[in-house]
């Protein structure tokens, strides 16, 4: 039988066939991607082949073949530094949800988690969350510092409250017929916006801890919903950092896309934008044309700066 994971617990998977039948999934023996030392062998969104087996009078699959992924999003691993966690496979797009504050999100995660959509060809909007409590000038000021970045470079940048309901038409009307994925830290309302999207899934949410302005874990494992209004939805847990995996020095500079255009007016062919002479990227950035946030993500990955994603809270499955 074929079917596609709706839900990882590690152990077990929950298969659903395209007829709408559900089982209960376990892999037999080793199962290891070819090329990819990962902790998940099989993520949400894998389209797999399995075969029943019955036993005590319970009817369970044996998952005996994963398909090729269109794609995945993918991240280093929190305890095992060598190996690698999928998140989730075969997406349409991603919403990363990013707050100011309650809690804060910074450039270089959201930086890390597009040259990994980047990588993979995977569309990703940036969502930024919670407008009703930015009242302050402040907190408006960097939201719209933000979305001034990543807009000019070409990334699309919808603002909501997802608890009071604002503007989340936006993000439901680029759902449909779309297998989406939801994604940020924890406590930045990724439940709050699924279940204000589709209610009938009563996703359990918790309150921000006041102590440490983080989110509570309410998602422990990547889940995907069937909604109602022909959109398919991968809520994920809260991830705290994110570190990128199998990339080159030579190639990470080519997942800024403002880079990228910019890459041919650099005096080498193999500049890597660090002290090279008469490089393209650094004068862009001296002239204000590129970020500074930007380049300063990028140096961080090239140096394979890990301090910002070493302490992690995304649940090891």
């Amino acid at each position: 039988m074929i079917g596609t994971v709706y839900k990882s617990t590690g152990s077990w998977y929950l298969v659903k066939t395209e007829n709408g039948e559900e089982y209960e999934c376990r892999i037999k023996g080793k199962f290891r991607l070819k090329g990819i030392k990962s902790t998940n062998p099989i993520a949400v969104g894998d389209k797999v082949h399995f075969t029943l087996e019955t036993k005590n009078n319970t009817e369970t699959g044996i998952i005996d073949e994963i398909f090729d992924r269109k794609n995945y999003i993918i991240r280093k691993s929190v305890n095992l530094s060598k190996q690698t966690h999928i998140i989730a496979s075969n997406i349409d797009q991603v919403f990363l949800l990013i707050t100011i504050d309650n809690p804060p999100t910074f450039p270089s995660f959201i930086d890390r988690f597009l040259v990994t959509a980047e990588a993979y060809s995977i569309p990703c909007v940036l969502v930024f969350n919670k407008i009703d409590t930015y009242a302050e000038i402040e907190r408006r000021a960097e939201v719209m510092y933000l979305k001034d970045i990543y807009a000019t470079i070409g990334y699309e940048c919808i603002e909501i409250s997802a608890k009071e309901g604002e503007n989340v038409e936006a993000i439901k009307h680029r759902m449909k017929d779309t297998v989406s994925m939801f994604a940020g830290h924890s406590g930045v309302g990724k439940s709050t916006l699924v279940n204000a999207i589709a209610p009938e899934l009563n996703l359990k949410t918790k309150e921000i801890s006041e102590q440490h302005k983080q989110g509570q874990h309410t998602t422990t494992f990547a889940e995907m919903f069937d909604l109602e209004f022909g959109a398919k939805i991968i809520d994920t847990p809260g991830i705290k950092g994110f570190g990128i995996v199998d990339m080159e020095k030579d190639e990470i500079g080519d997942y800024f896309p403002e880079f990228l255009a910019l890459k041919n007016e650099c005096k080498f062919n193999n500049c890597i934008h660090l002290e090279e002479p008469k490089c393209a990227i650094k004068d862009a950035v001296e002239d204000g044309e590129i970020a500074w946030s930007r380049y300063k993500s990028y140096v961080q990955m090239i140096e394979g700066d890990e301090s910002n994603y070493r302490v992690d809270e995304f649940k090891e499955q």
